[in-house]
C-alpha cells in the first residue's frame, strides 16, 4: 500500500463516529468484540464490520489470547496521519504569523490626513 493509499484508508476509517469511538475505547486497553459491542446499539456482526475497516486501515490489530481475540490500537498509521496534518498546521501557522506581522505594521503607521492642502 502506498503512503497516499494508507492516508486514504486512515481518514476513511476515521470518518465514521462509531469507529472513532471504538478507537477511543481501545486507547485505554485491549478489548474483545463482545466488550466493544457493549456501549453501542449494534449487533456483534455490525461492530465486526467496523473492526475490519479499522484493521485494514492499520489502526488496530488482533491478538490471540487462548480463545479470546482482543483488538488493540496501533499507533503507526495514526502517527502518519498526524505527521501529514502537522505539515498543514505549520503552513497555516506561518501564514497567520505573517498576517499578524502585517497587521502590526499597519497599526504602527500614523494615520494619513484626509484633508487636502492648498
Amino acid at each position: 500500500m502506498t503512503p497516499d493509499e494508507r492516508l486514504d484508508a486512515t481518514f476513511a476509517a476515521l470518518a465514521d463516529p462509531t469507529r472513532r469511538a471504538i478507537l477511543a475505547r481501545l486507547s485505554s486497553g485491549e478489548a474483545s468484540v463482545a466488550e466493544l459491542t457493549l456501549p453501542f446499539n449494534m449487533s456483534q456482526p455490525a461492530i465486526s464490520k467496523h473492526l475490519k475497516v479499522l484493521e485494514r486501515a492499520g489502526l488496530i490489530s488482533t491478538a490471540q489470547d487462548a480463545q479470546r481475540r482482543p483488538r488493540k490500537i496501533e499507533g503507526v498509521r495514526l502517527g502518519e496521519a498526524t505527521a501529514w496534518l502537522e505539515e498543514y498546521r505549520q503552513f497555516w501557522e506561518r501564514r497567520y504569523s505573517a498576517l499578524d506581522d502585517l497587521l502590526g505594521q499597519l497599526q504602527a503607521k500614523p494615520p494619513r490626513s484626509k484633508r487636502k492642502r492648498h
